[in-house]
């Protein structure tokens, strides 16, 4: 019992000491009592329930300051693995990694997300077997991350009238997949999971304030403030998507409304006005596609655009025009330090990518761009998986939670932590 008060009075400085080591910003003892601002005897103290724990792990010894060269800690990523998938309208992507969110293996199946929530997570829970079996000698699994490509309330972790996703409404996803695999499941919207991977671990990292944007079939943004994620009271924030770009449009969106940049600007919107360019002759590389395929993607427009297709680029340069035009309102809302553009066109696209510059430099404050970074996303197919680990471990390693775990060794089996 007296244990486990310790545990509650000790569990802040624990996982203060554990994320400074974990994120890399404190790599010695001395170091740990610096950065964190507590004493040394009780950074020994608290270091030394870590290390007997085995979340963290003294190495080499490291540079010395004058006196006796510390040894360098560093979190113990290979304790555990999490499983993770990222859904996309016509995809969706399964993958295991440690816990610093390294991908040890990953894939890829097309897959339309329309089938339900059914038929979906048991095809993706059935690919997950499989790659845990191939990836062979894989740790504990501690958890299991999972990102939907519409609205989810994070505390439920149920999708909520997601616009794309028939049948989604309500279900109970989290349950689904903790009853087949018996871990702790967290479900976030795929672009708050995107702008995870890419704060911990691309090109973001060490930027306190940063705008994700997807543009694939739909468009969606995760919102990164003061270095944390910002999923808004009911976890609907950044659903760029929606906002009424032209009122009068006849254009109908999946959400019910007219005129929402998402119908106008999206992938959904490239692949149709692609089929009006091609059948009204105006571009023989669409039109052979078309021919050749039956159909038309967003993909077949920036292909045509990088083979010169004055068409394609034209529909580009539009879709960036109104995606930057909607993106200079957030900037000067959120003012944020990069914005950052992924998805099948976002981060393919020089088009789009030039057109957004353009209209956000010129439209938004001098103030909000005058150190405004806008690049596409290096990590592009895979920051939503690892965000989707980044995620699972944030959450496993919170104070809420290590504080219910740390005491029988690892979250192994603890589904109820959710």
């Amino acid at each position: 019992m007296s244990r486990a008060l310790d545990l509650d009075e000790q569990v802040d400085d624990l996982v203060l000491l554990l994320d400074l080591v974990r994120h890399g910003r404190a790599r010695t003892r001395p170091e740990l009592a610096r950065r964190s601002g507590l004493g040394r005897t009780v950074v020994s103290a608290r270091l030394t329930r870590l290390l007997d724990a085995d979340l963290v792990v003294e190495g080499e010894l490291g540079p010395s300051t004058g006196g006796r060269a510390p040894r360098e800690l560093r979190f113990r990523a290979e304790a555990g693995a999490v499983l993770v998938a990222e859904v996309g309208a016509t995809g969706f992507a399964v993958g295991v990694t440690d816990l610093g969110g390294a991908l040890r293996e990953h894939r890829h199946r097309a897959w339309d997300v329309s089938a339900g929530p059914e038929a979906t997570l048991d095809r993706i829970a059935d690919d997950l077997e499989d790659l845990r079996g191939d990836v062979g000698d894989v740790a504990p699994i501690w958890g299991l991350g999972l990102g939907l490509p519409g609205p989810v309330e994070f505390a439920s972790g149920r999708p909520v009238a997601p616009p794309i996703m028939p049948g989604w409404d309500g279900h109970p996803v989290r349950e689904h997949l903790a009853g087949r695999f018996g871990v702790p499941v967290w479900v976030d919207n795929e672009v708050n999971t995107m702008a995870l991977g890419e704060l911990r671990h691309g090109v973001a990292r060490g930027v306190s304030d940063l705008l994700y944007v997807k543009i694939g079939t739909g468009i969606g943004a995760g919102l990164v403030t003061g270095g944390r994620l910002h999923r808004g009271a009911q976890g609907a924030a950044g659903d760029l998507g929606h906002t009424a770009v032209h009122e009068d449009s006849g254009i109908v969106c999946r959400c019910g409304n007219r005129g929402c940049l998402e119908v106008l600007a999206g992938g959904g919107a490239l692949a149709r006005d692609a089929v009006t360019v091609a059948r009204g002759g105006h571009s023989g590389r669409l039109a052979a596609r078309l021919a050749d395929a039956g159909e038309l993607t967003a993909r077949d427009v920036v292909e045509a655009a990088r083979e010169g297709d004055q068409e394609s680029r034209r529909m580009l340069e539009h879709a960036g025009v109104l995606i930057g035009t909607t993106l200079s309102v957030a900037v000067n809302l959120v003012n944020p330090a990069m914005v950052l553009l992924g998805g099948q066109v976002g981060a393919s696209s020089d088009q789009v990518l030039a057109a957004v510059r353009e209209i956000v430099y010129r439209r938004s404050l001098p103030l909000a761009t005058r150190e405004l970074r806008i690049e596409p996303s290096p990590l592009s197919g895979r920051a939503g998986l690892i965000g989707a680990a980044t995620m699972v471990v944030d959450e496993l390693l919170s104070p809420a939670r290590l504080v219910r775990w740390l005491q029988d060794g690892s979250p192994v089996g603890r589904a109820d932590l959710t």
